[in-house]
């Protein structure tokens, strides 16, 4: 199953095991299951410490334990672990066999003592860019501390199980038998769930924090270049993110992004995190800010109120929260949102097979996800509100090559319906004809663009009347000393590359800012 390439790079990978491990298969008659056996074997043939042991003891077919020899740690695969989730497999088996993690000590000392026996079970698809980073912080935990399991399932083969758990988003988290938690999380995020005490430690740490003199708050391709410029220029630089790469982690494909002719979404962000940590730049990941206190006079220090109650001093701050998927602000959204309501077609497309679904958006992201869920689903109803299709020519061919598509221009979505568990179809109304409408489906795909993330900053400085933070060319707000960069601002091109140089902006006009303050202004607080 892998290539020459591949094979060779994997066994570099496998030279770091320490401890020997067995790979323990259940397989069944089918062909996935041949797969998997052929995939473990040639795992195998590649280390001396790595051995398959066929038992077919697990209920889940095809599926395997990555096990210590003689020790109770290891985790478990349900399904074929490749696309995204070969990363998962691959950081499985190093860590299973003895070599360390990377992970921060304290952390990791924290998931070492976390008190309690808990069984995690994940559901993920091949496609998701999101699910990679739940599976290896649950499977961390588990060979961290031998009171947690954790099993990943291929959504995609074991699809009545979905069904009986309605599973309709990934990833989806149960522990213990119970929905847990759905969506892209970190190790981090995960222990603080369980960890009750875990937020009001890291508030008090956050609290005790010396003023910075650049305080960025977002960390997304803005917030990133601005963290990097300020601390190019040797001033006291953090930045506070509540998703360290923001809206680039819910982008599958990136091929505009000059000179790198095409990348993934989670591995820019990584980057872009990896690029700020070669510097002295004190980040705070999974921090959301929640309010702005501008100084009470030029050269003073503006305030950012964290949610968790902590706050933030600096005196000059670049705000880069970047923006979020619109919703459709419709009864029923809400209620069914990762229950058939969804946001993401290359996470979740794989959950549908063989379903009917509706696309909602005309646009560029609108008509790219129908023609890709064309492949993977029973019928696709594209529903866009204005009189005809936004996006571009050769798209709208493709999609009009479609036989499973049906668009419906001039409507407008008015309500999600439901049976409590699962949604069952939507209602339209046609903007022509004011005719009501109702279309039998099992999911929704919502694709109408972004909103900013402002709404904490309404009453700080002054903000378009789409929601976006109003700038100058400097990247200057209506607050001195408050800079502001990328998806949030009124720049009028919400473009990765855009971001980062805006964030760069303002960066430079945050650092001429200060340099030019009165001795006595830049001294006060």
């Amino acid at each position: 199953m892998l290539d020459a390439n591949l094979t060779q790079q994997l066994k570099g990978y496998l030279a770091n095991i320490r401890e020997p491990i067995e790979l323990v298969a259940s397989l069944g008659d089918d062909a996935k299951s041949r797969e998997l056996e052929e995939l473990l074997n040639e795992i195998a043939a590649l280390s001396d410490k790595v051995s398959v042991v066929r038992t077919d003891d697990d209920s889940r077919k095809p599926s395997f334990l990555i096990h210590r020899t003689g020790t109770d740690i290891g985790v478990r695969f349900a399904g074929l672990p490749m696309g995204h989730e070969f990363t998962s497999l691959v950081l499985a088996l190093l860590q299973v066999g003895g070599h360390p993690s990377k992970a921060a000590q304290e952390l990791i000392e924290q998931v070492k003592n976390l008190d309690g026996d808990y069984v995690f079970e994940t559901y993920f698809s091949l496609t998701c860019q999101n699910c990679p980073d739940v599976v290896q912080a649950l499977n961390l935990m588990a060979v961290l501390n031998p009171r947690i399991r954790h099993t990943s399932i291929d959504g995609g083969l074991f699809p009545a199980e979905v069904e009986t758990r309605k599973v309709m988003a990934v990833p989806t988290v149960f522990l213990n038998g119970e929905p847990f938690a759905s969506g892209r999380m970190e190790l981090e995020q995960i222990v603080a769930k369980i960890d009750s005490g875990a937020a009001k430690r890291t508030a008090a740490k956050i609290a005790g924090k010396e003023p910075f003199e650049v305080l960025v708050v977002g960390g997304g391709p803005a917030g990133a270049a601005a963290a990097i410029y300020s601390a190019r220029k040797g001033i006291r630089t953090g930045i506070a993110a509540e998703r360290f790469g923001g809206q680039v982690l819910d982008t599958m494909s990136i091929e505009n992004f000059i000179s790198v002719s095409h990348t993934e979404g989670p591995k820019l962000a990584a980057h872009l995190e990896q690029h700020v940590k070669e510097y002295d730049v004190d980040i705070m990941n999974h921090q959301r800010a929640a309010k702005l206190v501008p100084a009470r006079h030029e050269g003073g220090l503006h305030e950012v109120v964290l949610e968790n109650g902590a706050s933030l001093k600096a005196r000059t701050v670049i705000l880069s929260t970047g923006a979020r998927w619109r919703t459709m602000g419709v009864p029923g959204e809400e209620e069914y949102r990762n229950k058939g309501v969804t946001y993401c077609p290359h996470c979740d497309g794989p959950l549908f097979k063989g379903k009917r679904v509706a696309v909602i958006g005309g646009g560029n992201s609108g008509v790219e996800a129908a023609i890709d869920l064309a492949g993977l689903v029973a019928h696709v109803t594209l529903i866009e509100y204005d009189s005809q299709l936004r996006a571009d020519a050769v798209l709208q061919r493709k999609l009009g090559s479609l036989p499973n598509v049906k668009v419906i221009t001039s409507a407008l979505t008015t309500q999600v319906d439901g049976d409590g568990e699962k949604l069952t179809s939507l209602t339209y109304k046609d903007r022509n004809h004011g005719t009501v409408h109702q279309v039998e489906l099992e999911g929704i795909f919502v694709q109408i663009g972004l909103v900013p993330n402002t709404e904490w900053l309404k009453d700080a400085i002054a903000l378009s009347n789409r929601g976006e933070i109003e700038i100058d060319a400097r990247g200057e707000t209506s607050q001195p000393g408050i800079f502001a960069a990328g998806d949030c601002t009124t720049v009028p091109y919400k473009q990765i590359v855009i971001a980062m140089g805006a964030g760069s902006t303002a960066a430079l006009s945050a650092f001429d800012y200060m340099i030019r303050l009165p001795d006595e202004l830049s001294e006060a607080a």
